[in-house]
């Protein structure tokens, strides 16, 4: 979508500069000023041949395909509830981008840096104005007044640029003139802007107190909603990881896993609610192609890359052979890699738990009982496909414990 609108968004984007160019060299400047009259006249042929160029990129476009796009994403949005954590927590992530952006204003003050700011704000205000209507509505007069503030200074800049470029000012009396003026109409915007976004009652801090105070649960959500939206069975994959975790618990309150591992629970949780998206694109060896599109994805707020890249060992090894000489696991630390392999062979028990799909098994209690680890299970039948599946399944598990594991019907 990017790709199939840079080009139009662009040709729109340079009209627009050229025609907010003419208008502040006409507020700024009397007629009769040889600078003025220069900048008009370069601007009103600009203007020409911008309007031809964004005449054509619109030809270009490709409305057909752009409708289908919106009829997709519309379909899928409308599962959503407007204002709900999902959109929350994004809203929260456009906050801290554009807080970071105007950290860096404040640290160097270039004309740069005032644009990504402008960008990053635009980003948080759309972000709110589709999917915040609560916020929105609160928000919005503020936004918008930032984003014109930040919008002038960039036309400003522009100006001032495109008047050093095109040589318009013939000697510097004429460059001293010019210069105040910009820069008088600048600071006015920046210290606009400066009055409502310093000190502790700034608007940053305003919008930062309702939105998520734990960014981890936004993330988890959005995961969670993006693997709903990708796997075909996603009641299984809920099943599935509730059963593992019951598994992670038990295993940790009975000493043979460390609760301490940073979002352990939640990496298990995440990996078994997507542990079958790659079923969206293959039938074969989905476990690879669920993978691959974890690794492919950028780390939400409150979840690191390093959270990212251990769900997707999870979910590649929770199917296949045992991972213990494979070399993405060399490089992790001991730690590390006995999370990895432990839970591997958790979630590749939970699945062979349901696999029928028909959640015969809803429950499950760990004990350990020395020399073996026994799993009681409400709904198992030690006969049947479901127990072949599950004595199958358990190999990695008893591998990694270095002893049995028995599962048994729950009395």
């Amino acid at each position: 979508m990017r790709r199939a609108g840079k080009p139009l968004f662009s040709a729109l984007g340079e009209l627009r500069d050229t025609q907010v160019l003419t208008q502040w060299v006409q507020r700024l400047v009397p007629e009769e000023d040889p600078a003025a009259n220069a900048l008009i006249a370069y601007a009103s042929r600009e203007e020409v041949r911008l309007r031809d160029t964004a005449s054509f990129a619109l030809y270009k476009f490709d409305r057909k395909q752009w409708r289908a796009w919106i009829d997709h994403l519309s379909t899928r949005a409308n599962r959503l509830q407007p204002g709900g954590l999902v959109f929350r927590h994004l809203a929260l992530e456009c906050w801290e981008e554009a807080r970071q952006l105007h950290r860096l204003v404040l640290r160097n003050r270039t004309k740069i840096s005032y644009h990504r700011l402008r960008i990053g704000l635009k980003r948080f205000r759309y972000t709110v104005e589709n999917f915040l209507p609560g916020f929105h509505e609160r928000w919005g007069h503020d936004l918008k007044k930032l984003q014109d503030y930040l919008g002038e200074i960039h036309d400003l800049d522009l100006l001032w640029a495109t008047a050093l470029k095109l040589e318009s000012f013939r000697d510097q009396r004429t460059m001293d003139y010019w210069r105040p003026l910009i820069e008088r109409e600048r600071k006015k915007r920046v210290d606009e802007y400066r009055e409502r976004m310093l000190g502790e009652t700034s608007l940053w801090n305003v919008w930062r107190t309702e939105l998520p105070a734990q960014p981890n649960l936004g993330a988890l959500a959005r995961m969670e909603t993006w693997a709903k939206a990708l796997d075909p069975q996603p009641g299984h994959a809920r099943h599935v990881a509730a059963l593992a975790i019951e598994l992670y618990d038990g295993l940790c309150a009975s000493g043979f896993l460390s609760p301490l591992f940073r979002n352990g629970r939640e990496t298990l949780r995440t990996a078994a609610l997507m542990h079958e998206i790659g079923r969206s694109k293959t039938s074969k060896k989905y476990h690879k192609a669920s993978s691959g599109l974890i690794r492919k994805l950028k780390a939400p707020l409150g979840w690191s890359a390093d959270d990212l890249a251990t769900t997707a060992l999870l979910v590649r090894h929770h199917r296949g052979r045992f991972p213990l000489g494979v070399p993405a696991l060399r490089c992790l630390s001991p730690e590390q890699r006995d999370f990895v392999i432990a839970c591997a062979g958790i979630l590749r028990l939970a699945d062979a738990m349901d696999c029928g799909r028909e959640e015969k098994v809803h429950k499950l209690t760990v004990h350990n009982r020395g020399t073996y680890l026994e799993i009681a299970a409400w709904g198992y039948q030690s006969a049947g496909r479901l127990a072949e599946k599950i004595a199958r399944a358990r190999y990695p598990l008893e591998t990694f414990l270095d002893r049995p594991v028995l599962v048994r019907a729950a009395q």
